[in-house]
């Protein structure tokens, strides 16, 4: 699965379009000139998301009334797909070869994994992030887990509001009991999917995991459950059945659900520490990136294909060796895209990649390798 190529209309800076290399793409320029919008512009294209900003409609160039983000996915020699994002006021419209695609189709059409800045929440922040992280990689190799979340979070959407009206006095507690019950039954089967999903993915994770290739340091990881210690988490279905009975009035009084894998979380370890709270800003970045690599390598083995890895402003979180290394690894795993505003830290690498660089939000000048074949381009 390769990205051949973008074009950007109306998007931040961003005008014309790009046509990438299969394997290491450099983005490089000054900074403000739009490297990260092009991979920003990348991120919304796959996954319908900005990594920088959760309204999108601050995307578009401003006086604009919308923004356009086309791509064209190539797999094998032959398969060619054409995808686009529209964006208008506070709505997006999603296309697949020019028809309009659900979302959880849509999303399956482009594996993207990322290390950013605000990626480092993953580490740093809360349960959120992380929880975030483990259902992207989960959805990469097991597209119909996509439906799974999707619908867990419209039960919850739907018992939040019965819960809410109940504490507003509109019900009784047994009147609420009724409400929620067919709500809880189905809490129950998708909560009990995601819980084993996201534990056998953590058990994935930790087993690929490269710890040696930067720090030489102990790196596991352990899925949290939200009902840890309240009973036998072997049996979560029953487990979760009678802690939802129980607490229905404790629900009530906060107006929404407090049982369930929203509550959850992913404790990542440094040499037996937690390192969101023990770990160095350094620690923090290779663990992150450590975890990137492991979710790519399991993509790498179920899909047996190359997913696309983003990574910002490259010399700004990573020392010159790291990147050296990480450059190395990835080497037939990845189609990569940097950017970089220091091309000194990879030019040694210039003669096995696309390289770019930007200026105003457009190609300024390219170079591509001499064994590169043609790609292909927009009709």
């Amino acid at each position: 699965m390769l990205l051949a190529a973008i074009e950007a209309t109306n998007f931040r800076n961003l005008s014309g379009s790009i046509e990438w290399g299969p394997r290491l793409n450099i983005i490089y320029g000054n900074n403000g000139q739009g490297k990260t919008n092009w991979l920003e512009a990348i991120n919304v294209l796959a996954r319908s998301k900005s990594f920088r900003t959760q309204r999108l409609q601050e995307t578009i160039k401003f006086g604009e009334q919308f923004a356009v983000i086309r791509g064209k996915v190539t797999t094998g020699a032959d398969i060619a797909r054409d995808l686009q994002v529209t964006l208008q006021d506070n709505s997006k419209t999603i296309f697949l070869n020019g028809k309009h695609e659900t979302l959880t189709r849509y999303l399956t059409q482009l594996s993207v994994f990322s290390f950013t800045a605000t990626d480092l929440e993953v580490v740093r922040g809360v349960p959120d992030a992380r929880r975030r992280f483990l259902d992207r990689g989960i959805s990469s190799i097991r597209p119909v887990y996509l439906k799974t979340i999707a619908d867990y979070s419209k039960v919850i959407k739907q018992k939040n509001r019965v819960l809410q009206l109940a504490n507003d006095g509109e019900f009784s507690l047994e009147k609420t009991e009724d409400l929620v019950a067919p709500w809880n039954e189905q809490l129950v089967h998708l909560a009990t999917q995601i819980h084993r999903e996201r534990e056998q993915y953590v058990a994935g994770l930790n087993a690929v995991l490269e710890r040696q290739l930067f720090d030489r340091r102990d790196i596991h990881t352990r899925y949290v459950s939200a009902l840890s210690g309240k009973g036998e988490l072997a049996d979560y279905e029953q487990l979760l059945r009678s802690r939802l009975a129980l607490r229905l009035a404790a629900e009530v009084a906060a107006g929404h659900a407090l049982i369930g894998p929203h509550r959850d979380d992913w404790e990542i370890q440094l040499d037996g520490r937690e390192i969101r709270v023990y770990g160095s800003s350094g620690q923090q970045r290779s663990a992150l990136l450590l975890l990137d690599l492991a979710a790519i390598s399991l993509y790498n083995s179920s899909a047996n294909e190359h997913p696309v890895f983003l990574i910002d402003d490259v010399d700004a979180e990573l020392d010159e060796g790291r990147i050296r290394h990480l450059l190395e690894y990835l080497e037939n795993r990845t189609q990569t895209f940097i950017t970089t505003s220091k091309r000194q830290y990879v030019e040694g690498f210039f003669s096995r990649a696309n390289v770019y660089e930007i200026e105003e939000g457009k190609v300024r000048g390219s170079q591509a390798p001499t064994d590169v074949s043609a790609k292909s381009t927009f009709a």
